[in-house]
């Protein structure tokens, strides 16, 4: 026997069978059973979504020899044929292969001749935007005004090539993408019936794949039980498919949250050996974090469909919020830049020590074991000398790891779980001195409204939940006239870049020319540094 691939022999025969459409066949069916049916349709949405799927039953609606109903028997006659494509009354057209005028002129000779066999004619037309300007205009004032035995069904991925002339006469129904769930779900069901041997992470990884059309899906089932021998298993349908385990990503966003640049590469390169799409590391990572967005932001989330769920939930604590979002941009940033990059690999390599080089206060970004006293890993056993203390201004011992202590509150102000005042209030402050209990702060005494009871408080309990343990903060006003604070970098930065871009404008050999020539003059504060 012929064997029929699963994307046809499950094709929905009935709108009870559809998958998330309801919107659209509730409609149809109201319109069936009211007798109140429009003469032209137009089905927009993605591909494998159920356009032309609809537009055959329908036809068979219209044409049932039961009668004109929203539940074809799917035994007669003509519901066997319309299912099997060779009802003489139900016209498909390919519009991307038909696109010309006389093609069209031709097909609307025959609206004219009453159906062969059925009840009514209907004409699909697949892809209907590749159909030239002519066409469309030759098609207008039969679509407006059809004779009563005849239906319009257009179906197209891409409604904005559409005349607005066209779409004024159409009843326009936009179908949606099939979120994984539901996709997921039928091909569960389908396996039962055909006896797939599949388990759910598999099942889960083709769903994904599918990218919300159930055609896909059915596609991509066909193909893993052919890969997998008749089984399902998700590390077979993950070879197969060329995708990233959640393991891999985990461990970039671990070695991220620790800026161990050398962990990220090695990571990268265990991708690339198993030879995984660069372009699909970067999707995954993206979704990922997502995922950890709304486990921080909505902590009472949970999405236990997920198996990787207690990971997300782990790493949701390492990132801070805002990290989580600038690695998001970057990495979808980065996935569209593949394409100019001198090579995938450099390109996804470049894009994730991006994530670190422009990481929330990365300006002196310590390295593993130099951090401010009192973080996880800095204790008096660290490298190189880190054990050493030295006094403070305020008197105290502060534990300095492998740096300057300052800096490293530098590095750290973009780590801290905080925003609004209390972020500025940390971007403000001097760290005088730390250890295990206690971190001393100055502040100037123009910025003192900042150090609030409250903001003060917050602070302590951001930094506590970075370092791992109860800190203590105290703050007092200083009247030094410049201190190294979070802001004061960010300051000397903007400064000088602003510098350079005006010793760029003077340098430049056009702006010479015109000042010469012409007396031009550069304006005032209108130069400003490129972002």
């Amino acid at each position: 026997m012929t064997y029929q691939v699963l994307a046809r022999k499950w094709r929905p025969r009935s709108f009870e069978q559809l998958i998330g459409q309801e919107h659209v066949s509730r409609a149809l069916v109201n319109g069936l059973d009211q007798d109140r049916l429009h003469h032209a349709f137009l089905f927009t949405g993605t591909r494998g979504v159920g356009k032309t799927t609809i537009a055959r039953i329908l036809a068979k609606c219209l044409n049932c020899e039961t009668g004109v109903t929203s539940t074809p028997c799917g035994e007669c006659a003509a519901c066997v044929d319309i299912d099997e494509g060779r009802f003489v009354d139900m016209i498909e057209i390919d519009a991307a292969s038909r696109t010309g005028v006389d093609d069209m002129r031709e097909l609307l000779e025959s609206v004219q001749y009453t159906p062969t066999r059925g009840r009514h004619k209907v004409y699909i037309i697949d892809e209907v935007h590749m159909l030239s300007t002519s066409s469309f205009n030759a098609l207008l004032k039969t679509l407006e005004e059809p004779p009563p035995h005849v239906k319009f069904v257009l179906a197209t991925t891409d409604p904005e090539k559409i005349p607005v002339t066209i779409l004024s006469r159409c009843l326009r129904f936009n179908l949606r993408r099939l979120m994984p769930q539901q996709i997921q779900q039928a091909l569960a069901a389908i396996c039962e019936a055909e006896n797939i041997e599949a388990d759910a992470g598999a099942l889960e990884r083709v769903a994904r794949a599918a990218d919300g059309s159930m055609r896909d899906g059915l596609s991509l089932l066909d193909q893993a039980t052919a890969y997998g021998g008749g089984k399902l298993a998700q590390e077979e349908v993950e070879r197969m498919l060329g995708m990233v385990k959640h393991a891999h990503i985990a461990a970039l966003l671990e070695a991220l949250a620790d800026s161990d640049a050398a962990r990220v590469l090695e990571v990268a390169e265990e991708l690339h050996a198993q030879s995984c799409d660069p372009a699909a590391v970067l999707s995954d990572l993206a979704e990922v974090l997502h995922r950890i967005s709304v486990a921080q932001l909505v902590p009472d989330y949970s999405d236990r469909d997920r198996p990787d769920w207690d990971s997300i939930k782990s790493l949701s604590q390492r990132l801070s919020k805002e990290s989580a979002q600038l690695f998001y941009q970057i990495a979808i940033r980065g996935s569209g830049d593949l394409g100019i990059a001198p090579d995938p690999r450099t390109g996804l390599e470049m894009t994730l020590l991006r994530m670190l080089a422009f990481e929330p206060g990365a300006v002196a970004t310590p390295q593993a074991g130099n951090s401010p006293a009192g973080k996880p890993g800095a204790s008096g056993a660290g490298k190189s000398g880190s054990g050493s203390s030295r006094p403070t201004s305020s008197g105290m011992a502060a534990q300095a790891p492998s740096g300057d202590l300052e800096k490293d509150w530098v590095a750290m102000v973009g780590r801290l779980p905080i925003s609004g005042q209390v972020r500025e209030l940390a971007r403000n402050l001097h760290l005088q001195s730390a250890d295990d209990n206690e971190w001393s702060f100055a502040i100037s005494p123009s910025l003192r409204n900042l150090g609030s009871p409250q903001c003060i408080s917050r602070l302590g309990e951001a930094i506590s939940e970075t370092v791992g343990h109860t800190i203590q903060v105290t703050l007092k006003e200083e009247g030094k006239q410049e201190m190294f604070t979070a802001a004061h970098v960010s300051e000397q930065g903007r400064r000088r870049k602003l510098s350079d871009a005006e010793r760029a404008i003077e340098d430049d050999p056009t702006v010479k020319a015109l000042k010469e020539k012409l007396g031009a003059r550069i304006v005032e504060d209108s130069i400003q540094p490129l972002q």
